[in-house]
């Protein structure tokens, strides 16, 4: 059907339009009209560079329009078409559903009003609010014959790029989608990099963090480590200091992101620099926490746990800076907690900390972890605090280090059902 044809059939139809103000005006026949074959667009997006994964393609853009009254995807894809871009129609939400899950797109313009609801946009804004979930960067112009102020908010709110009322204006309408698509793979590119650099910078801190424990006789070790995202402000360590000493930590910096992981490599590489066999943990501790301070413009505190295990005389001789206190399950089911030390790190300068030693008995687990763990919340915002990490070591107090491990973690991810909120680490050593 010519162009003309499909649009006078829908201008002719008489659809009602809310201004601003609220009154109900009907549509003329004579403001709506596309010119025919002469109609020139203000220009033609020709092809892109489209991602899909790690596959780049060339291909021509593609737009799904959405609305429930068939001759206006009609009129809207003869005028999209003659712009350059591929055009999908859909006239209903189910079918821009469907659409979305088995085609990418570059832009969606779509209806604020279906057939369920023709006039508050409620539909359309839900269905806008779904397609984000889809899709968090898909532009999306929205459009409607009943548009109001508050309508418009609201679209804009939930993400719509622009917001057009019908009857629309051929050039203005073509120039918003093609300024719309061309943002849109500017953002995608933004985003590759930055998600790119993120992944980057996250296995640099992953290499930071040891690649693999040592083992010593009589001492099983394994640890986890889990940022909640990009990066983390956790961290834990285990170093041979000599043939019988060997020296484990585990670390939480205050706060997330960037400078919280920039701290925890500052951390790790003092721990690194302070340890020896020879050097008394609190000592050591209070050697990295006048490091710390010197880095007074982060402003950040930083719990640590240090300890020197002597495989001769199966002691542990440590200082616990702040950290949560570790979990001492005993072969017999009785349960210590490891506190002895000080204030966190990073604050005073001159902070003294104490140290305590205890004697670690074939059967015995150490359980060292972040808050991450105990502050895991379920749905309802219950913690899973001390008591539910308790009861996993007690019921798994069987295992080796790496099932513990994994036991904690499975099970703290069931009770949070999700992802974690906070970063997340735990460290075991099984005595035998």
């Amino acid at each position: 059907m010519p162009l003309a044809v499909v649009t006078r059939a829908w201008a002719n139809s008489r659809v009602p339009l809310a201004n601003t103000c609220g009154r109900t005006n009907e549509l003329p026949t004579s403001n709506y009209q596309l010119p025919a074959t002469n109609y020139q667009p203000p220009f033609r997006l020709a092809r892109t560079l489209e991602h899909h994964g790690d596959v780049t393609a060339d291909t021509t853009p593609r737009v799904l329009v959405a609305d429930d009254q068939s001759d206006v995807v009609a009129a809207l894809r003869l005028l999209l078409r003659g712009a350059g871009l591929e055009v999908d129609p859909a006239t209903s939400v189910q079918e821009v559903r469907h659409r979305l899950s088995e085609q990418q797109y570059d832009l969606v313009l779509m209806d604020l009003n279906y057939a369920r609801d023709t006039t508050s946009g409620r539909e359309g804004l839900d269905l806008l609010t779904e397609i984000h979930a889809h899709d968090r960067l898909l532009p999306v112009i929205v459009m409607t014959g009943w548009g109001s102020i508050d309508t418009a908010v609201e679209a804009m709110r939930r993400g719509a790029r622009t917001f057009v009322h019908k009857p629309w204006d051929n050039r203005s309408l073509t120039e918003a989608v093609c300024r719309e698509i061309e943002d849109g793979h500017a953002l995608r590119r933004a985003d590759a990099r930055v998600s790119t650099e993120q992944a980057d910078a996250q296995a640099i801190q992953r290499a930071l963090l040891p690649a693999a424990l040592p083992s010593r006789p009589g001492c099983d070790l394994a640890a986890r480590w889990e940022p909640a995202a990009a990066f983390g402000g956790d961290c834990y360590d285990a170093l041979r200091l000599s043939d019988t000493h060997l020296a484990i930590s585990i670390g939480d910096v205050c706060g997330k992101g960037l400078p919280a992981a920039m701290l925890m490599s500052n951390l790790l590489a003092s721990v690194r620099a302070f340890a020896a066999s020879e050097r008394a943990p609190s000592d050591m501790v209070s050697s990295t926490n006048r490091a710390l301070c010197r880095h007074g413009d982060l402003r950040r505190f930083v719990t640590l746990f240090y300890g020197v295990y002597n495989t001769s005389t199966r002691t542990l001789t440590y200082t616990n800076a702040g950290h949560n206190p570790p979990i001492l399950a005993r072969c017999d089911g009785s349960i210590e907690r490891l506190t002895t030390g000080g204030m966190v790190t990073g604050i005073f300068e001159e902070t003294m900390y104490e140290e305590d030693v205890v004697r670690l008995e074939p059967g015995d687990r150490l359980v060292l972890f972040t808050d991450g763990i105990t502050e895991a919340r379920s749905a309802d915002g219950t913690e899973f605090e001390d008591d539910g990490l308790l009861r996993v070591v007690r019921s798994h107090r069987g295992d080796d280090a790496r099932a513990l491990v994994g036991a904690i973690f499975d099970q703290v991810a069931a009770f949070a059902g999700g992802p974690l909120q906070d970063d997340a680490t735990v460290m075991v050593a099984v005595m035998a």
